[in-house]
């Protein structure tokens, strides 16, 4: 009996710890230690008792399994349980600095401390990160410049380091991130001109920083897949030369709040592209509005508002079939806008307010703001002639 029942208990100790949910996990030495250290970096009085950083207690193992009451969060682990693939923090608002340290999770996956309070430089040893395909520190207080060594990150697909305090020049070896497809850098305090941008780039944003200088082609030569462009609200100079738009993949551009001069727009090659949205507001666009912007198949909101615009609405406007959103407002044009902006099948909506012209319709909305006072407009054409307003 005795011997029938020790061979029972055995059977059953075989069996559960023959389970994949009580297997002990083999966490490498080194992610332990670079989780400690980044850890100890936080400032304690930032980390609230229910958050995940409060769950990481050492004495369990990090990718132990199942996760009760340690380590419930913030850290996911391989197939294996030996190394850390995915450091991903709630945002509680944890307070610290990014260790050098963190270096060594060399399997590091994902990465993203976003919408907390860390400051401090961005360390140059995330370069070691050689498999990290996501770096996300998007609202934090990170401060210094965007570190060269992060140009090393070959196999990195997405790079938001926007709402922070970063300054200084983007890395010249930018253009090295061949994988790289998503870049946001947005309010930041970065300064000087585009270098040459990574190549696979379908979306860029670097709005509302202090970049300057002309768009040149060199920095965006070869970016075929490119699609989404913003970059308003810095102080980009000169003119917008025709090769821009021409990019085969582009959809969308929002250009606003620069200090550009003047725009060359190129009718589509081949009749043929995908731009659906331009924004060139609140520039300093002098000239008359661009006709070839009708040769944009699919175009359906494009604004010029607030620049230097002279001369009358171009009719060929009242006549592309995709347009639903025109702003022209704050320009100085003269003339009778045409008729078809204000009927049809889809009528356009926007502004063709605070100009120059002559029988916009009271009763359209198109029509708000009213037009500049008479004064302003002669003088605006040097009081020669009867320009049409």
């Amino acid at each position: 009996m005795y011997k029938a029942l020790f061979f029972l208990l055995l059977r059953l100790f075989i069996l559960f710890n023959s389970q994949p949910f009580l297997v002990s996990s083999l966490t490498s030495p080194q992610d332990i230690s670079a989780l400690k250290a980044f850890k100890a970096s936080i400032k304690p009085n930032s980390i609230p008792p229910w958050s995940c950083l409060a769950s990481w207690d050492f004495t369990t193992d990090p990718c132990a399994f199942p996760r009760r009451t340690h380590f419930t969060c913030g850290v996911t682990c391989s197939s294996d349980s030996t190394r850390v693939t995915q450091l991903t923090l709630d945002p509680v608002g944890y307070s610290g600095q990014l260790t050098p340290l963190i270096s060594q999770l060399t399997n590091l996956v994902i990465l993203d401390l976003s919408d907390n309070n860390f400051f401090g430089p961005i360390p140059s040893s995330i370069s070691s990160l050689s498999n990290l395909q996501t770096l996300t520190l998007r609202s934090n207080l990170f401060s210094g410049s965007v570190p060269d060594s992060v140009t090393k990150l070959k196999s990195l697909q997405s790079l938001d380091l926007s709402h922070n305090s970063l300054s200084g020049y983007l890395p010249n070896g930018m253009n090295l991130m061949s994988s790289l497809t998503r870049l946001d850098l947005s309010y930041n305090k970065l300064t000087a001109s585009l270098p040459k941008l990574p190549p696979n780039l379908l979306e860029l944003a670097i709005k509302g920083n202090s970049l300057s200088g002309s768009l040149s082609k060199s920095s965006f030569d070869g970016l075929t897949q490119l699609a989404v462009v913003e970059l308003s609200e810095n102080s980009f100079s000169g003119t917008l030369e025709s090769w821009f738009l021409q990019l085969p993949a582009l959809q969308q551009v929002d250009l606003a709040n620069n200090s550009l001069t003047r725009v060359e727009i190129s009718k589509a090659l081949n009749g043929y592209s995908n731009l659906v949205a331009v924004d060139l507001g609140f520039n300093k666009i002098e000239g008359n509005p661009p006709v070839n912007f009708v040769s944009f198949p699919h175009l359906s909101s494009l604004s010029l508002r607030y620049n230097r615009l002279r001369g009358a609405i171009p009719l060929e406007y009242s006549r592309m079939k995709s347009l639903r959103r025109l702003f022209l407002d704050g320009n100085f044009l003269i003339g009778k806008p045409p008729s078809g902006l204000f009927g049809g099948e889809g009528p356009v909506a926007g502004s063709l307010g605070d100009n120059c012209l002559q029988g916009c319709p009271g009763s359209s909305q198109l029509c708000t703001p009213s037009q500049k006072p008479n004064s302003i407009c002669k003088q605006a054409y040097g009081g020669r002639g009867k320009p049409m307003f």
